[in-house]
């Protein structure tokens, strides 16, 4: 074989390699995407139900869609969120006699750390000084 066909076969095949790559690494970056958008829904509908569950605010509709999206968390959620969520769950369960308001921040603090590592949020938190407050609305309260 001369020199011309071989750089010719050679060409091409590198450039089907480069076809290939640049579409597989496209499809990548798209699937990736998808998923964060995905994932992002979850979390989202979780921390809105967790204002179904706020002293003040809570209704047993919004304790059902709590439950119902902290176990949807359960099927993508990395292990760092899971168990985060399990801590916090079990602070804040009924059947807990020993609640605390500084063990829930803390806890809420270390779910929400997680979950935004999970999502990319850019830049990175500084655990030592995050600090998340849930609000309740106030409807229904009586000023003094």
């Amino acid at each position: 074989m001369s020199a011309t066909v071989i750089t010719a076969i050679v060409g091409a095949f590198g450039s089907l390699a480069v076809a290939f790559l640049t579409y597989w690494s496209a499809k990548r970056r798209e699937r990736e995407a998808e998923w964060r958008k995905e994932k992002l829904a979850y979390y989202k509908a979780f921390v809105e139900s967790m204002s179904g569950i706020v002293e003040g605010d809570a209704t047993p509709e919004g304790h059902r869609l709590y439950a119902k999206t902290t176990n949807n968390l359960l099927l993508f959620a990395p292990q760092p969120v899971i168990a985060a969520l399990n801590e916090y769950r079990s602070e804040i369960s009924l059947s807990n006699q020993r609640r605390s308001d500084e063990v829930h921040d803390k806890l809420l603090a270390v779910l929400l750390l997680a979950i935004r590592e999970d999502i990319g949020v850019s830049p990175g938190d500084d655990a030592a000084t995050f600090k998340p407050v849930l609000w309740a609305s106030g409807v229904g309260k009586v000023a003094p």
